[in-house]
């Protein structure tokens, strides 16, 4: 028998005031491609080191395939984010490494192209997701991580409820090396706290 707060079977659509949020679909190759292809120089700093192979079609289906599949076994959920206005793919976010048992936590990654960046996208995407994590898939916590100068991700954590939690030498390697992170976290109880304070 299936329990109740395993993983949906499909990852949903979220929907916003400026942007909406669902699965990456075959449709989306040449829109994703082209936006990753121009926001190159800016995304390099904060993550891993990618090519022009890695923006492939193969590479792209493999990647639609292991998002279908994580989807349904409830361990990753993958989103593109669209902007409403234009219908237009603007960025991405992804919840990966859910675990259950005692932890029942997952970690929060998200990426924004380089023409949309700065203008509140990634803040509401990510303000659409945290009910998501908690409400629906029912955890207890979101972790997330951003390098020490990464002011706009800090603010759109911090915008969101997430508390600095600490600091991770070597965390993650990006652009080719390995590079200290500052920790966030957001637990169900300030969550709740901050509904209740919304609805007060």
């Amino acid at each position: 028998m299936m329990l109740t707060w395993f993983a949906r079977d499909e990852t949903p659509t979220l929907l916003g005031e400026r942007v909406l949020l669902r699965a990456p679909r075959t449709t989306d190759y040449t829109a994703w491609r082209d936006l990753r292809r121009a926001s190159r120089d800016f995304l390099r700093p904060y993550e891993p080191r990618w090519t022009d192979s890695d923006l492939g079609p193969r590479v792209y289906s493999s990647r639609l395939k292991r998002g279908r599949e994580e989807a349904r076994a409830g361990t990753d959920y993958s989103f593109f984010i669209f902007s409403r206005s234009e219908e237009r793919l603007i960025g991405g976010i992804t919840l990966s490494n859910v675990r259950r048992r005692a932890a029942q936590f997952v970690n929060l990654g998200y990426w924004m192209g380089h023409s949309f960046a700065g203008k509140g996208y990634m803040s509401e995407s990510v303000g659409l997701v945290v009910p998501f994590c908690f409400e629906t898939l029912g955890l207890h916590r979101i972790h997330a991580a951003c390098l020490p100068d990464n002011l706009a991700s800090r603010r759109v954590l911090e915008k969101n409820g997430f508390q600095e939690e600490g600091y991770a030498e070597h965390y993650l390697q990006i652009d080719g090396r390995w590079a200290d992170h500052v920790l966030f976290g957001l637990t169900r109880e300030r969550y709740d706290a901050a509904l209740r304070h919304g609805r007060s």
